[in-house]
């Protein structure tokens, strides 16, 4: 009987562990799935927009959106961190979008 507990116990504390280290972090899985929904919605906005925005990836965590990627012109740049912005639950824009050298 001892060994079997001894056997469990280490496996027992990690899970405990790595319960523990997502609820420091904050990420509980309501805020998982919020933040996929955000991703989506900035997604859907950009794909709506006049402008082809195929080049942008977007990154939510913990409501804050990252946005990367190749625009073509500063204005293109500024419209896609307009539109993270509008989206509900957004906390904060990281807008890290390159505008694409002209020739």
């Amino acid at each position: 009987m001892r060994a079997m507990v001894k056997a469990i116990l280490p496996v027992l504390g990690f899970v405990l562990w790595l319960n523990g280290s997502q609820a420091i972090r904050g990420a509980t899985a309501g805020e998982n799935i919020d933040d996929t929904k955000i991703t989506t919605t900035i997604k859907e906005k950009l794909a709506a927009e006049k402008v082809t925005f195929t080049g942008i990836e977007v990154d939510t965590n913990l409501g804050v959106v990252r946005l990367s990627g190749v625009v073509d012109s500063a204005v293109e740049k500024a419209t896609a961190e307009g539109v993270a912005e509008s989206v509900d639950g957004v906390k904060r824009v990281i807008n890290n979008l390159q505008v694409r050298a002209q020739k």
